[in-house]
């Protein structure tokens, strides 16, 4: 009888595209094995946000892998230890896996070839970062030139079809999904996940859906009033439909036209490089000069910093965006950038504390994209926007026409007029139960550049 091969899923959850599945069904029956470790992460382990994704994401799994009779098995602890004591109640041949650039994948990864015969495959990027080199062969630290030689080696592979035929191995133990406790119950903050459907055939429901708008995407994505946006990056994170397929649906669909959005997908693989280069970008300023920034700290800081989470700032479109994360695990691009610019300049908090928050709240937090994009937008990263580039809320809100998004989300201003609603207080038509601004622009912005100074200095 042939020795099974196991499949550990990480963030690959889909069968079509699976280079790891692939090459394990070659060799025979097949393990398909999750493993939950919060040990390796440490304080990167899932918030709570991505775990009703992921809870919903392997139901999905396990359902498509019934079709073929095959278990999903579920076990918890830390990965090198629980696949290597997996692989030897299976009798397993070798562990196949998509190689993950997360330093806590990445130890999981050394130690699990040090127990079995491990063999890594490409799929959770368009290209290997380490693969993308310059003209001396180094490695790019600023994203247009690393688009430009990513651009060059593009488009990526046809993605591969699922496999017709699978054959699993036996009967092994699995935890009960249910008993891992990856939902929210007392209290149930969930209650506006409903617009998510997790899982590899939501994946293609959703960029079926887009491809009939990527046309579109550089003029309509900066509205945050209206469904110009992919909404595809949670389905990326968790590996539900592979980077590559991404990109041929959308470059099929507009040939012309998909570049914009090809490059966010094209900035998903340069910050993936970056963490590869910077393991601990999560928790350090990537440009050592900024650790001397004062930032704010204290009472004061941590009351502002409250009144940002509950979107209590009295800025209508930071309000909005921060309540949207609340309700929807989810925020849209253009706002997530005003929301990081307003902590970090406005209310001078340490890009960190936000970093952590978004971690918590959002369903697509992803190790590499939450830790590049709010050192980018706080000026402190290897690639960033100057310290002193400063968004004013209120002209951002102006500018993209964010007035029927501040009235979905923020419903205390739904009757304010388009003129008005961007700017309540200075309009004086703020109703009672919407707080004042917590800092004037004109003070936060003074109060940002002198704290820069000093940096400078």
């Amino acid at each position: 009888m042939t020795a099974p091969s196991i499949v550990w899923f990480r963030q690959d959850l889909r069968l079509a595209d699976q280079a790891a599945l692939a090459a394990a069904v070659h060799e025979g029956p097949i393990v398909a094995l999750y493993v939950l470790d919060d040990e390796g992460p440490r304080q990167w382990r899932m918030g709570g946000a991505q775990r009703w994704w992921l809870h919903h994401s392997l139901a999905a799994l396990a359902k498509d892998l019934g079709r073929h009779r095959i278990s999903l098995i579920l076990r918890r602890g830390p990965a090198a230890e629980t696949i290597a004591a997996v692989a030897k109640e299976a009798g397993a041949a070798r562990v196949h896996a998509i190689r993950h650039v997360e330093p806590w994948w990445q130890a999981a990864e050394a130690a699990l070839a040090d127990k079995v015969d491990l063999v890594l495959h490409e799929g959770q990027q368009l290209a290997n970062p380490d693969t993308i080199r310059t003209q001396t062969g180094g490695r790019y630290r600023v994203f247009t030139p690393f688009w430009r030689a990513l651009a060059a080696t593009l488009p990526p592979a046809p993605p591969l079809a699922a496999p017709e035929h699978l054959h699993g191995h036996g009967d092994l133990r699995s935890d009960r999904l249910e008993d891992w406790q990856l939902l929210p119950t007392k209290p149930d903050w969930a209650g506006g996940f409903d617009v998510w459907t997790p899982g590899e055939a939501g994946a293609v429901e959703a960029l079926e859906d887009f491809a009939d708008r990527v046309a579109t995407y550089d003029h309509h994505r900066n509205l945050p009033s209206i469904d110009g946006s992919s909404r595809f990056s949670p389905h990326l994170h968790f590996g539900e439909i592979s980077p590559a397929a991404v990109w041929h649906a959308a470059h099929d669909a507009a040939p012309r036209s998909a570049t914009p959005f090809l490059r966010e997908v094209g900035w998903r693989d340069f910050t993936a490089n970056l963490v590869d280069l910077f393991p601990g970008i999560g928790a350090k300023n990537g440009r050592d000069t900024f650790d001397r920034l004062p930032w704010r700290t204290g009472a004061e800081a941590d009351r502002d910093f409250a009144a940002w989470t509950k979107g209590r700032t009295g800025y209508p479109i930071v309000d909005a965006g921060m309540r949207q994360l609340w309700g929807m695990g989810w925020m849209h691009n253009r706002v997530r950038m005003i929301t990081a610019s307003f902590l970090t300049k406005h209310l001078l908090l340490d890009w960190r504390r936000g970093e952590r928050w978004f971690w918590d709240t959002l369903v697509d937090a992803d190790y590499g994209n939450n830790s590049v994009n709010w050192q980018w937008i706080a000026g402190t990263g290897i690639d960033s926007n100057p310290f002193g580039r400063i968004m004013a809320p209120l002209v951002q809100s102006t500018k993209f026409d964010a007035a029927d998004y501040i009235r979905e989300w923020v419903p205390e201003l739904r009757d304010l007029s388009d003129a008005t609603i961007h700017d309540p207080h200075g309009e004086g038509c703020a109703p009672k139960d919407y707080p004042e601004p917590l800092i004037g622009h004109r003070e936060g912005r003074e109060r940002a550049l002198a704290a820069g100074a000093k940096v400078r200095a």
